[in-house]
């Protein structure tokens, strides 16, 4: 069997779900069995971010990551193109390259010197000699390589050949995108620099956190908000506050434009923003214009987040059930003058880094919501995520699947039905449409 032919699911894990009641099982956050099956049928399967454009400008440009736990090096050849391509040699199977990222005119395997192009295609091997005619093809054992695609800069890959265009894949959450990625005409780049943490934590925990959990930072970054903001947050106020969903994607927000980015800390930020903004009304709509900035965290399906005003960005790399590998970027407009560049960074690093004011509190608590599970009792109890089910809409603006209120459960119900689609598929032929786009085939912008 081919890796992107998947066998027969092993159960139904809608069994591990009650969303119209409002539950899920405990389970999913901790037992293996599972977790091999999200690397078969989640990870194997879905578009996953893996660069941004900005990170490999030029040939010979790479960046090492990781798609599920299937390392990976993204590369840019000379050819102008970005390859991925598995980061294991065809020979033996040892990594043929061990730096995050870099400039390469090739990568050799330490263990017997077979030398792999910046496309992913064996160039030659040591002592060819000894190998006698019709014992190798070297067209043939390259390392295997996953299909590519770009939205607005953004690269992402997939090993299965039957996934829907990143397009389609993205569905309407590209409206939500195009808020973040293009609303001045530089669009955004990444500083440079990867900060790698990890925790005891199940990767979900950390995604569901961004894509849909506004509730816990009245709470848990009380503190940590006081010291950046010089208060407390508002009391919460609901009205003109959403959760969107759209093929598991999720954004939650608010409209008040400023929320996130006053959390940096940083006046200089803020001005550059309010001066910013007629000129981003005219680019992508007043409403989105308002989106952008106010308090809001996302997630693309199944691992990549972000917050969009306080400018960091990341994925939540699985490394067993009860692990994670979190890589962290910080992302700024383009075209933006360098001191408001150094702002947003620096205000990124004062909150969402592992040393940060607001990102300690977090790992703490994911940390405890999957140690918990050790019991076997405690393991076979439900978590409540009912809050808001009835408050579905349909919006004259919003694309996606909204509901009204930010303190919602609703895009992490969203999220979880989508895991429980793709983990109960065969093919992607078999995973339900819950959405019909008003975006198909047409630009967001």
């Amino acid at each position: 069997m081919k890796p992107h032919e998947h066998a027969q699911p092993p159960q139904d894990y809608s069994r591990y779900m009650d969303l119209k009641e409002g539950w899920v099982d405990r389970r999913i956050f901790w037992d293996e069995a599972i977790y091999e099956r999200e690397l078969e049928a989640i990870f194997a399967r879905c578009w996953q971010f893996v660069a941004h454009d900005s990170q490999v400008p030029n040939a010979g440009d790479f960046v090492t990551t990781y798609i599920g736990e299937d390392g990976v090096i993204v590369s840019r050849h000379t050819d102008g193109e970005v390859y991925v391509y598995l980061n294991a040699c065809t020979h033996r199977g040892n990594k043929i390259c061990f730096a995050d990222e870099g400039n390469a005119r090739r990568f050799t395997c330490n263990y017997h010197g077979w030398a792999y192009s910046t496309a992913g295609e064996l160039l030659g091997l040591p002592s060819e000699h000894a190998y006698d005619p019709g014992d190798i093809d070297r067209t043939q054992w390259g390392p295997r390589k996953a299909r590519v695609a770009s939205y607005k800069g953004m690269i992402f890959a997939t090993f299965d050949p039957e996934a829907p265009s990143l397009d389609d894949y993205l569905g309407d959450y590209r409206w939500y995108l195009d808020a973040f990625l293009d609303n001045d005409e530089g669009g955004i780049e990444f500083l440079p620099g990867t900060i790698k943490s990890y925790a005891n934590a199940n990767w979900k925990f950390g995604v569901e956190n961004f894509i849909g959990d506004a509730y816990h930072a009245w709470w848990t970054h009380d503190a940590g908000g006081r010291a950046m903001m010089g208060g407390p947050f508002p009391p919460y106020d609901p009205s003109d506050t959403f959760q969107a969903s759209v093929n598991g994607h999720g954004w939650e927000f608010a409209l008040e434009g400023v929320g996130d980015i006053a959390i940096l800390g940083s006046q200089e930020v803020i001005d550059y923003y309010t001066a910013q903004r007629p000129k981003m009304a005219q680019r992508i709509g007043e409403l989105r214009a308002r989106l952008f900035g106010s308090l809001a965290s996302a997630a693309m399906f199944p691992n990549m987040t972000f917050l969009p005003g306080i400018h960091t960005f990341r994925t939540w790399l699985p490394r067993g059930p009860r692990k994670l590998e979190l890589r962290i970027w910080t992302v700024v407009p383009k075209n933006a003058p360098e001191s408001v560049k150094q702002a947003i960074n620096i205000g990124c690093n004062l909150t969402f880094n592992p040393a940060g004011t607001l990102e300690m509190d977090d790992g703490e608590n994911w940390e405890g919501n999957t140690r918990t599970n050790r019991g076997w009792v405690s393991r076979h109890e439900k978590l409540h995520y009912g809050c808001g089910k009835s408050r579905q809409i349909e919006h004259p603006e919003l694309p996606g699947i909204v509901h009204e209120g930010q303190f919602n459960d609703a895009n992490q119900r969203l999220f979880y039905q989508r895991w429980a689609d793709l983990m109960n598929a065969k093919s992607w032929s078999e995973v339900p449409q819950r959405y019909t786009p008003r975006y198909a085939g047409r630009p967001t912008r």
